[in-house]
Order: structure tokens, then sequence, then C-alpha cells
């Protein structure tokens, strides 16, 4: 992934989050990351299909997505996954229903 790009993060099971959100830094070897305009996901419902369609579609009907957050460092990061234009618009919708 490059900076500036649109991603889906997961983290360990020790912090459970799953965040869309600008790249702007993520470092493989340390399992950071940073985000700008990041969105927290709650609760995807089963019309997204996973969490890799947060990624692919985005979070659709029924799913939880939080306000943004204007900078947010991650750590004990377990994916990184580019986001399709798509995906993001449904991300940047923060549905929350």
């Amino acid at each position: 992934m490059e900076v500036g790009q649109y991603v889906v993060v997961t983290t360990n099971k020790y912090r459970r989050g799953v965040f869309g959100g600008i790249l702007q830094s993520h470092d493989i070897t340390a399992g950071c990351a940073v985000l700008t305009e990041a969105r927290n996901c709650v609760y995807w419902s089963a019309e997204t299909h996973g969490v890799g369609g947060l990624a692919v579609i985005g979070p659709q009907n029924g799913s939880r997505i939080g306000p943004a957050i204007p900078e947010l460092s991650l750590d004990g990061v377990t994916a990184v996954m580019l986001a399709t234009d798509q995906a993001r618009a449904a991300w940047e919708a923060e549905p929350w229903s």
C-alpha cells in the first residue's frame, strides 16, 4: 500500500478493531499504522460479506460505522487492505442503522 490510499485495517485479538481511512504510514515489522479520516467499524451486516467485503463493497445496510477521527495510530495491525472507490464511498457515508 502507498501513503494516501484508502485502506481497511484490522488489528489483533487484543485490539479487535476494524478501521477504514487514508493510510499515512505502515510499519509491517512493528505492526503499526497511522490513518487519517479514520472510521471504526463497530458492526458489519451479513450483506457486507465479511471483513473482506468492507474493502471491496464497503459497509452495507445494517452496518455501524463511527464518525471520522482526524488521525489515528494503530498497533497490533494484522491486515491492511486496499479499498475500492465504492468501498470508500460507503465508509464515508458513516452508516449507522
